[in-house]
């Protein structure tokens, strides 16, 4: 009987090590994300696995381009995923089926996008000024995605980190690229 409870007591400490140990790197570090939908298409697909940095963004602030799991502005309880197009202070444009940006500081660029999409899609005009906290984010798969175009932009508080690793399926596994603007 006491073996049986010593056996029992040191499995206890071991789940509680665990737990110690797991918890914070799964709230505070790194997080699962399974992909629902086709907004993100050609590149993460419906039933993709990732694995979410939540911890780089407390050093840093989201840049251009980063793929990120927010929070949905209009119901915090649906977490969507999106690539930042607009950072904060930048005066986005879309017309011509081209987006220009112009940031804060008055420089100006035209979104270069051919590392992510063999076809960029037709998209409508439309243009906006972001606030100091605001990104601006798409779909990959921009004709079918609900995203910034319709519910504005995601305030910072929303973000929950960036996508790091694309682990399912096995034979697509990888870092999760940056574009080259």
């Amino acid at each position: 009987m006491k073996n049986f409870l010593s056996f029992i007591l040191d499995v206890i400490k071991i789940v509680a090590l665990a737990l110690v140990i797991v918890l914070p790197i799964r709230y505070f570090v790194f997080q699962p994300f399974l992909v629902s939908g086709s907004s993100m298409e050609p590149n993460f697909h419906n039933a993709d696995y990732l694995i979410v940095d939540e911890i780089s963004y407390r050093f840093r602030a989201p840049d251009r381009g980063e793929v990120i799991v927010f929070n949905y502005p209009l119901d915090p309880s649906e977490r969507f995923i999106k690539r930042i197009i607009g950072l904060p202070g930048d005066t986005l444009t879309i017309q011509n089926n081209e987006i220009s940006i112009e940031t804060d500081l008055g420089a100006k660029e035209v979104l270069n996008e051919s590392s992510y999409f063999k076809i960029p899609p037709t998209l409508q005009d439309f243009s906006i000024k972001l606030g100091t906290d605001q990104y601006f984010v798409m779909g990959d798969n921009r004709a079918f995605s609900f995203d910034s175009r319709s519910w504005g932009p995601v305030p910072k508080k929303d973000i929950i980190g960036r996508a790091w690793l694309k682990l399912w399926p096995i034979s697509q596994a990888n870092a999760v690229p940056l574009p080259n603007y």
